[in-house]
């Protein structure tokens, strides 16, 4: 969805530009190079140059999108990330594909569970997760347009559709409230939104209403719609396709133990090497799972 939405942009915008560093198919950039040769820059795999350029091309006045896995773009160009993008104050949107454990079996190498962390302690860069095709869409529409460093995180599998194509409510730095409840909140981001809303669905079943939210943007984070779950709720859940250390979790706990204290348990990956698995395995074994929200959430109201 991000691609064929972002070639149907380009064709009236020639201002937008595809960069990869040799990942086009893992990107699916091949229609877009094919189509818009001009508006196309093939790196190779370079990934610090990727950004470079980019950030180059967006001084002088071009909308590059540089596209790439997340887990090379948020580790090998770090520091390009930090300099020539987020410190320099480039129009560059950063397209972080097949992140947290999309690429499963391909190991540690593959996978990008610190991204968030990383790029969330720089300065003057936003961070996005959408969550599904129709959020995606609206995401890259909007990014378009917006002035400034994104770093946009997407998963490479197709997910459960979360919003309808004519109802996708999306403003950068606000949260989605996508289930109404009092007893305790949950909130995702990314592709765990939907785990989070199917465990509200279970709590409901057992006469339990849970507060879900799609934390779309970590940062800037919805610093209101967290407090007022904690003094409404009292109870909250996180989470994420991440380490427990710096991502979403961790974003939440630094609000609310700074305002209104209440008990928060972070759903994600702990401190060691994940796994040997596919994404759905991955999750199964770590409990990002909504029968673990469920027992979890029993648990921490009763």
């Amino acid at each position: 969805m991000f691609t064929d939405t972002l070639l149907e942009l380009a064709k009236v915008d020639s201002d937008i530009i595809g960069i990869t560093s040799d990942a086009r198919g893992s990107v699916t950039l091949g229609d877009f190079a094919e189509q818009l040769p001009n508006q196309f820059v093939e790196i190779g795999i370079a990934e610090q140059n990727e950004l470079s350029i980019a950030a180059g091309l967006a001084a002088c006045g071009k909308k590059p999108f540089v596209c790439a896995p997340a887990s090379f773009l948020s580790a090998r160009s770090l520091e390009q990330i930090k300099i020539d993008v987020a410190y320099s104050n480039t129009n560059v949107k950063i397209i972080g594909v097949s992140g947290g454990v999309s690429y499963g079996p391909l190991g540690s190498s593959h996978h990008s569970l610190h991204d968030i962390a990383a790029i969330r302690a720089i300065p003057g860069i936003n961070i996005i997760l959408p969550c599904d095709i129709y959020q995606t869409k609206r995401v890259t529409e909007v990014l378009v347009n917006h002035v400034g460093p994104v770093y946009v995180r997407m998963g490479r599998n197709a997910v459960p559709e979360i919003y309808t194509k004519d109802n996708v409510p999306f403003s950068i730095g606000k949260a989605n409230i996508i289930m109404e409840g009092n007893d305790l909140t949950i909130i995702g981001t990314g592709e765990t939104v939907k785990v989070a809303l199917e465990a509200g669905v279970l709590l409901k079943n057992k006469g339990i209403t849970a507060r879900v939210i799609d934390m779309h943007t970590l940062k800037p984070l919805d610093n209101k719609v967290i407090i007022e779950a904690a003094k409404e709720t009292g109870h909250i859940i996180t989470i994420e396709e991440h380490s427990i250390f710096g991502g979403l979790g961790a974003a939440v706990s630094e609000q609310v133990v700074q305002h209104f204290p209440v008990p928060i348990k972070i759903i994600g990956i702990p401190d060691e090497p994940v796994i040997t698995g596919n994404a759905s395995e991955v999750f199964e074994h770590y409990g990002l799972s909504a029968k673990n929200i469920f027992n979890i959430a029993i648990e921490m109201i009763s």
